[in-house]
């Protein structure tokens, strides 16, 4: 099985694009420089097209040498860039100082007659993930470590950066790419303040979107704080024995507990939840799932989005056809769901979470595929018939 290799640990400079204004005044302030160069270092990484402090000509030569002695400028070392839908997606994988790989993905959506242009940046907010869930190629990997702050908001830099260079600009931001974010919710509250700051990425709160696998106490905490961004909840299944198997969290947040949370949530803030629903040919997609799927969500303030599964090497599952998708979709909209149907995008290239990054690490033993495909269809004919797992929840997550 392909594993993280981290060269040791994270970045001893702290990123310079995680530091708050406040943070960097009392920096300037501590070596008797005025308030006034947080500014300039904040309009250097913000809104200039410096590649390092030696870019920036409005700080003095020696107090640039200080800050990059106290500041990383970029905690991404190098970055392989793959295209694919006639160049509207584009899948990063980064790799940061301690050789981690993360993986961030833009996908390109021209304006409409009835809908303006989208630039959509996918990112990480862990290196691998501990959630393990069986469908996804992050699953695979495993975890590594939790991502800093500037860590997760250089994604975002490195993508705007790109952007600029044809004219355009991000519109929307989706925690969607490797990990769980609500398992590093601390540092992803903290990029989300600088994404949502005018003095430093100025992005409105409705065009971010946090998604998780059905960390409740994540969700109950996010509810106390009221943020606007959206809610997304990859749901999967709406009945516990198959969710146990598709997204193991559910063995210690069982599905009706998730979506009281995600109901409180959007009851506070008024704001409607996503839930993402990965739709597996034969396993989550029969009449008995979308039932129990309109029943679980009746009455809530909810988007269904279903999404053909992506194809993983190590799973035996493939894509629910889309007339079968259609049907699940129209069985909602009978119960008032809202619902899409979303076309995966850079399906050539690998764009679905951590499938660059597992491609990298090297294809998993022949041996351990096989095992792994068996106990899935053994776990997943046991959830059919309506049996909880008995396994205990994947390594890395608190219980």
């Amino acid at each position: 099985m392909p594993t993280l290799e981290l060269a040791g640990s994270p970045v001893q400079r702290p990123g310079i694009s995680g530091q708050t204004a406040s943070q960097l005044e009392a920096w300037f302030r501590e070596r008797g420089e005025p308030a006034f160069r947080a500014r300039q270092v904040l309009d250097a990484v913000w809104r200039s097209e410096a590649s390092s402090l030696d870019d920036v000509s409005t700080l003095p030569a020696a107090m640039r040498e200080a800050l990059a002695s106290a500041f990383a400028w970029d905690t991404i070392d190098t970055s392989e860039f793959v295209l694919a839908d006639g160049g509207r997606t584009e899948k990063a994988l980064h790799r940061l100082a301690d050789g981690a790989a993360i993986e961030s993905v833009l996908m390109h959506y021209p304006a409409g007659s009835d809908r303006r242009e989208r630039n959509t940046l996918c990112i990480s907010s862990q290196a691998g993930c501990a959630v393990a869930c069986p469908f996804c190629a992050t699953g695979e990997l495993g975890f590594g470590r939790d991502l800093q702050a500037a860590e997760i908001l250089d994604q975002v830099r490195s993508a705007a950066r790109r952007l600029a260079t044809r004219g355009r600009r991000l519109t929307n931001i989706v925690f969607m790419g490797m990990g769980e974010p609500l398992l590093n919710l601390d540092r992803v509250l903290e990029t989300v303040a600088a994404l949502n700051d005018p003095g430093r990425f100025g992005l409105g709160a409705r065009h971010i979107t946090v998604s998780t696998s059905g960390v409740v106490p994540g969700i109950r905490r996010l509810t106390a704080l009221g943020p606007q961004f959206t809610l997304a909840v990859s749901l999967h299944a709406a009945r516990d024995p198959l969710r146990d198997v598709l997204v193991p969290l559910n063995r210690r947040w069982p599905i009706a507990e998730v979506v009281a949370a995600a109901k409180d949530h959007a009851t506070a803030t008024g704001r409607r939840i996503s839930y993402e629903v990965t739709m597996i040919g034969g396993v989550n997609d029969t009449n008995a799932d979308s039932e129990a799927m309109a029943e679980l969500l009746r009455g809530t303030l909810a988007h269904v989005n279903l999404i053909p599964m992506n194809p993983v090497a190590h799973t035996p599952w493939t894509a629910s056809p889309m007339p079968v998708i259609e049907r699940f979709a129209e069985r909602l909209r009978r119960e008032g769901l809202p619902v899409t149907i979303r076309r995966n995008r850079g399906q050539e290239v690998g764009a679905a979470c951590g499938q660059l990054a597992a491609d990298r690490a090297g294809a998993p033993p022949v041996a351990a595929v096989a095992r792994r495909r068996a106990r899935l269809e053994a776990s997943s004919a046991a959830a059919l018939r309506g049996e909880r797992s008995a396994e205990g929840l994947p390594a890395g997550v608190d219980a």
